[in-house]
């Protein structure tokens, strides 16, 4: 259902999910005057301790989505793996923002790759793979090492296995679960960067900053901005992630993530993949920025005019990961912004908060 004019103060506005982008996606709403109801499974999710309106039910349960649409004004999400069949029975309900397309292109890899390709964004080589043929003859294409990865369900690493020799094949194949497959040439990258970009209802785009990324066992460690790119690079990924939203007829906040790739000449951007949610590597402009993406993203599904994504100053986020949480207070010296997210249980991979260390422009 179409949204084309700015919602009032005191607009209910749903989330699907509730875990820590849920949480700061609420907070951000309640600055702006706005009630948030969550719905999500886990009755200990962390987005329930900053809203009273919740439903605790599964995402294939009709009659709790029912009502869910019928006590809100709008529907967005925080996390992309939403089930297809939830987004399209909601969305015949309510205004679902982002829509139900970029949520089927995003949860795709081949379909996501497809997507970004078919407008002329550079992607990674890669080959469909259903059966362990397909695989061996992609291979062959392709070349190793390379990447074996589900189309759908991956996250952090999850799903998926770098094949350094033939002999490898058969048993990333067997292990890799749901099916069918992408096989991803491997790249010789440089460095891994990431924009977030803005798109409102009403199609004003605006793109914050490319942070530079660096993961420790295919977790997100940091984010640092500026980016250690030339500027004719940064200008080229911002302009890519803008095409990307204005063709996905995108409305909300979208991360690209992008491979700095080295040349003779100059360096290039691969588009890795791009998350139809706010993302962990935006929440370094919660500290420098007057706009952050939480906000940005309120603002862009509301309707209203999106705000000022300029960086005020140089900032480094690093998430705190289990039990790096327990020792926050240590980490607190002058010019660091924590953001814990109210989890209790510190387990290993989890990720339990965020700091923002900010450095001031130099004059």
């Amino acid at each position: 259902m179409p949204q084309t004019t700015p919602l009032p103060q005191g607009t209910m506005i749903g989330i699907l999910g509730g875990g820590q982008l849920g949480r700061m996606l609420s907070l951000a709403a309640s600055k702006l005057g706005m009630r948030t109801h969550i719905y999500c499974p886990d009755s200990h999710s962390p987005a329930f301790e900053v809203t009273p309106h919740r439903t605790i039910a599964a995402y294939d349960d009709e009659a709790a989505l029912a009502a869910f649409a019928d006590a809100v004004d709008i529907i967005t999400y925080e996390f992309e793996n939403v089930p297809a069949a939830t987004a399209e029975f909601l969305a015949a309900r309510k205004p679902l923002h982002p829509g139900a397309n970029a949520l089927a292109v995003a949860q795709d890899r081949l379909k996501e790759k497809a997507f970004i390709a078919a407008r002329n964004i550079a992607v990674a080589p890669y080959r469909p793979v259903e059966t362990l043929d397909q695989l061996l003859a992609a291979i062959d294409d392709l070349a190793l090492p390379a990447v074996l990865k589900t189309t759908r369900l991956g996250y952090d690493g999850k799903g998926q296995r770098v094949i350094q020799d033939r002999s490898e094949a058969g048993a990333a194949f067997e292990q890799l679960q749901p099916k069918p497959l992408v096989l991803e040439a491997f790249v010789p990258f440089e460095k891994e960067i990431s924009v977030v970009v803005a798109r409102s209802s009403t199609g004003e785009v605006k793109a914050f900053d490319a942070a530079e990324n660096v993961h420790l066992h295919h977790i997100l460690h940091t984010s640092t901005v500026p980016a250690n790119i030339p500027a004719a690079l940064e200008k080229q990924a911002a302009m890519a992630a803008k095409a990307i939203v204005i063709a996905l007829n995108y409305v909300g906040v979208l991360g690209v993530e992008f491979f700095v790739v080295p040349g003779a000449e100059r360096p290039t951007l691969l588009v890795n993949e791009i998350a139809p949610r706010v993302h962990n590597s935006g929440h370094w402009t919660e500290a420098v920025c007057l706009t952050d993406q939480f906000e940005q993203h309120i603002r862009a599904i509301l309707g209203w005019p999106l705000g000022n994504p300029a960086r005020l100053a140089d900032v480094v986020m690093e998430n705190l990961i289990g039990d790096d949480s327990l020792a926050v207070t240590e980490l607190l010296p002058g010019g660091v912004q924590p953001h814990l997210y109210g989890k209790t249980d510190p387990r290993p991979g989890r990720k339990m908060g965020h700091i923002n260390k900010i450095v001031p422009k130099a004059e």
